[in-house]
């Protein structure tokens, strides 16, 4: 975060100082910095069964705020989206709400669910639960449109099923039906199939639909090993689009060079690594919920990561604890208060994985 912190400023100072404060943008996410870190403590220090008991308000909140910003007057539209709710000075994105909230509602009616004799969930006792809860709130986010979002949902939910048990070819067919939906919805959507074109293609029409893929790869380059230096990037000068949201990891890549973006990726993976270490060692509820938190943060990270080095197409992702975003870093650093509370509430255990059993199998140790 604090590298975040840093990089937004000097992302965001020229577009900033074009609106007349060079200092905007850095204030409002140092703003929500602050009032984030002290969440974190607090859902911290929290038992994590408070969390389960929340997760059906907290998706009917996600849900209200999803139906109000589609009310003409009430939603806020930036670059053609229409996300945001506005309360007095602050600005609420409700679908980062949503991710947490369905994550919560899931892993805890998945453990209401639990048969008895602890066999796994067959995947109907899965799919119903999860499927109707993609639909609802993804086709919400589409409406914004946001299918970066809808995305991110999917991989939520796909998280969590397959952590309960959902068979590897389930999972697989579900993939490829996302593939499928997301090819139809670009092709009805000119804008989206433009950006896929533009991803196979970028240099075919490098100041048309490859522009924003070709300034992050220029961007990427000019780095080298150890960067131009901090605040020195030329890509933030209105080449590079969204250089302090979307495409921060370009000037990252740009101005503290392929050792600065490793550090980056670095910090991800112990994540990742944690996150599976306090999965392993939880039980039920707090089990699917820590595995799905990690994904969640860590896939959105990756996805990110993977748009602006050109390996994926550009969808508006952004770098959790990094890009701008009040919302996204205030719900990220909620979660990973989660996660922490789930890691102190847990007792030590010795963890192992059962062939054929769940993906996460807890042990006190005696294995007879």
């Amino acid at each position: 975060m604090l590298i975040g912190l840093v990089m937004t400023y000097s992302a965001s100072i020229v577009d900033a100082a074009e609106a007349g404060d060079p200092f905007g943008v850095f204030r409002r996410q140092l703003l929500w910095a602050v009032l984030g870190v002290p969440a974190f403590a607090l859902v911290a220090n929290l038992d994590p069964r408070v969390w389960r008991r929340l997760a059906w308000p907290l998706l009917a909140v996600s849900l209200v705020g999803l139906v109000l910003v589609l009310v003409p007057g009430v939603g806020i539209t930036r670059f053609g989206s229409t996300r945001w709710l506005g309360f007095g000075p602050m600005v609420v994105q409700p679908s980062e709400i949503a991710k947490l909230a369905a994550l919560l509602w899931l892993a805890d009616v998945l453990e209401r669910k639990r048969p008895k004799d602890g066999s796994l969930h067959t995947p109907a006792h899965l799919n119903v639960p999860a499927l109707p809860l993609l639909g609802v709130l993804g086709t919400l986010v589409l409406f914004q449109p946001d299918l970066g979002t809808t995305i991110l949902l999917a991989l939520i939910i796909g998280a969590v099923l397959w952590v309960e048990g959902l068979p590897g070819r389930y999972v697989g067919m579900a993939a490829l039906g996302g593939l499928a939906a997301i090819a139809v919805l670009a092709v009805i959507a000119p804008y989206r199939l433009a950006r896929i074109t533009g991803w196979l293609h970028a240099e075919d029409d490098p100041l048309g639909t490859g522009y924003q893929l070709m300034q992050s790869r220029y961007a990427l380059g000019e780095g080298g090993w150890f960067g131009v230096g901090l605040g020195s990037s030329r890509a933030k000068w209105n080449f590079v689009p969204n250089p302090e949201t979307d495409f921060i990891f370009a000037i990252i890549g740009e101005e503290l060079g392929l050792v600065g973006a490793a550090v980056v990726l670095a910090l991800l993976g112990a994540m990742f690594f944690v996150g599976l270490r306090i999965a392993y060692a939880a039980e039920g509820f707090q089990r699917t919920a820590a595995f799905g938190l990690t994904a969640w943060i860590v896939g959105q990270a990756l996805i990110n990561v993977a748009m602006v080095i050109g390996l994926l197409p550009i969808t508006g992702v952004t770098l959790p604890l990094v890009s701008v975003g009040g919302s996204s870093l205030v719900s990220t650093l909620v979660a990973l208060g989660i996660l922490v509370a789930i890691a102190r509430a847990t007792p030590p255990t010795v963890t192992r994985l059962r062939p054929g059993g769940p993906r996460l199998v807890h042990s006190t140790g005696d294995d007879s």
